[in-house]
């Protein structure tokens, strides 16, 4: 068997190996989605696939579709040009549960895949005409938190933002103005109306693709690079709008064992690629049954049916009530939790940290103890309901093969959020005290700890990218097993607001931190031993 149009002819044998597969005619919602594509996403990556694709397979199953996605990668081409095409834009999402039983089923919703690039005629030339379609009706991306940003980890804007602001619309560099190009591209043709929707895992997602494309809008009509009316145009909310979001289903890396699994069935050519940028994609992703995707219900242009997906529209309040639950409180910050630690006492599977008592009862405080008193309950999601589903169903799933490794990715980028919202709670309420924050410290520690590249036994290990790592690791460079530290020699990490969230020498942590730090960085083992002090 192989994944592709031609090896899905013979249905029957896809069916015996246990394969759900497409229920709807596909060639005939192909010709509807190129003549009227409603739906184009950008960031072709393993979430998109698992998440937005199969619901859109679920909605044309039922009928309530008719046509399908659009997909487009303007990061990484070769994952189009390598996985999609070869494999006629059809993957496998192999949905792990936590009783140990699989669901395998073949998405084909994907029905066109681009590449954004400006340099190619063919390829940009045609998602322009997609952007002029009075049938678009949203434009979403899964592109991460980074994909937004016009300036480096620095504050230095981006070389290829610059060119493009002093170039205009015609043929952009970077994401965003090639994303802003074919938005200005929609403006031409009549100032249709459209959503631009992120769904990244970050906070005010919407806001933060407003300011990116906005900056894109401002600078062309004021260089006089664009009409003036494409600045009121993009400011218009009526005409473009930037929905908040929340999305949450762990998606980890194609794993190893899943692919044996798939090869078992039968299934040929099912080899992973890395490419040159170094993207691991393979034909296949796995990923957890749960999932939640609630979207601010601002379509100008309208929508169709999702919420009969399972997807959930609401305001904007709401929104972003559940956001902040999930990300600052009920899932990211216990995600850190298990990455930084997770490292440090050389855990490869985040599922199996779950099995240690310290860990666990880490993230339970941390969680249920000094986050939830600050949640803002959004109504259609329980807090307490959501934390009890982490703790106790998706972190411990042991068929979800993700890693710390890969969640402490970019964790400078995600501290101020995660835990800097619960200490700006905690010190604008007249009822809670700062000073009973007892384990977030005690993480931003274990993320100091962690800097210095050395496990609990004394072994080093490779950190994960980071965009920051050049400028902090250098305060931890001379940190040695044994040898104490002060607060004024990691000063200038201690009061960056934007890793932290807030100066931790405002809020009178600083200290706490560095004596745990010195705790967990008295020998061989102290980490442990930090850990068992602190959660018991």
């Amino acid at each position: 068997m192989i994944l592709n149009e031609q090896g899905l002819t013979d249905r029957a044998a896809w069916e015996a190996a246990g394969y759900d597969l497409p229920k709807f005619d596909r060639q005939k919602a192909a010709q509807a989605t190129k003549e009227n594509p409603f739906w184009i996403h950008f960031g072709v990556g393993n979430l998109f696939r698992a998440f937005q694709a199969n619901v859109v397979q679920n909605l044309l199953n039922q009928g309530v579709l008719d046509r399908g996605l659009v997909a487009a990668e303007g990061f990484d081409y070769e994952i189009v040009e390598k996985m999609n095409r070869p494999h006629d834009d059809y993957s496998i999402l192999v949905t792990l549960k936590a009783d140990g039983s699989i669901e395998k089923t073949v998405v084909g919703s994907i029905l066109e895949s681009h590449t954004l690039d400006s340099e190619n005629e063919a390829e940009y030339g045609r998602l322009k005409e997609i952007f002029t379609k009075d049938s678009l009706q949203m434009a979403s991306f899964t592109i991460t938190e980074k994909g937004y940003s016009l300036v480096d980890g620095k504050g230095q804007q981006l070389a290829a933002v610059s060119a493009d602001f002093a170039a205009g619309p015609q043929k952009p560099q970077s994401y965003i103005g090639k994303v802003a190009s074919l938005l200005y591209a929609r403006y031409q043709a009549g100032e249709k109306p459209i959503a631009m929707v992120s769904m990244d895992n970050c906070s005010h997602n919407g806001d933060k693709l407003y300011a990116a494309i906005s900056a894109y809008a401002d600078k062309w009509v004021e260089n006089g690079l664009a009409d003036a009316g494409f600045k009121d145009y993009v400011h218009n909310k009526n005409k473009v709008s930037f929905p908040w979001t929340m999305i949450d289903k762990i998606t980890p890396r194609p794993d190893a064992s899943v692919e044996e699994i798939l090869k078992k069935d039968g299934i040929d050519g099912l080899e992973a690629v890395i490419t040159s940028k170094n993207t691991y994609v393979a034909p296949f992703v796995n990923a957890e049954e749960c999932e939640y995707l609630v979207i601010e219900d601002a379509f100008p242009n309208g929508r169709p049916q999702l919420e009969k997906g399972g997807l959930m529209f609401t305001e904007r309040e709401t929104v972003d009530k559940v956001e902040k639950m999930k990300v600052c409180t009920c899932l990211n910050p216990l995600h850190t939790c298990l990455a930084v630690f997770g490292c440090i006492l050389g855990y490869h599977k985040i599922s199996d940290e779950m099995k240690d008592t310290e860990l666990t009862k880490l993230i339970e405080i941390v969680g249920y103890k000094e986050g939830l008193p600050v949640v803002v309950d959004p109504g259609i999601l329980n807090p307490k309901e959501f934390i009890d589903t982490v703790i106790k169903v998706r972190v411990p799933n042991p068929f979800m093969p993700d890693t710390p490794q890969r969640i402490a990715t970019d964790t400078s980028q995600k501290l101020a959020i995660r835990f800097g919202e619960t200490i700006k709670a905690y010190k604008a309420s007249p009822q809670l005290n700062v000073a009973d924050l007892k384990l977030i410290p005690l993480v931003f520690a274990g993320w100091l700890r962690y800097l210095m590249g050395f496990n609990d036994a004394g072994e080093r290990f490779t950190l994960s990218p980071d965009p920051l790592l050049d400028t902090v690791q250098p305060y931890v460079a001379n940190l040695k097993l044994g040898v104490q530290t002060d607060v004024q020699a990691l000063k200038p990490i201690l009061e960056n607001e934007k890793i932290f969230g807030v100066n931790l020498f405002d809020v009178g942590m600083a200290d706490t931190v560095v004596g745990y730090l010195n705790e967990m960085n008295a020998g061989i083992g102290a980490v442990r031993e930090t850990l068992k002090k602190y959660v018991s």
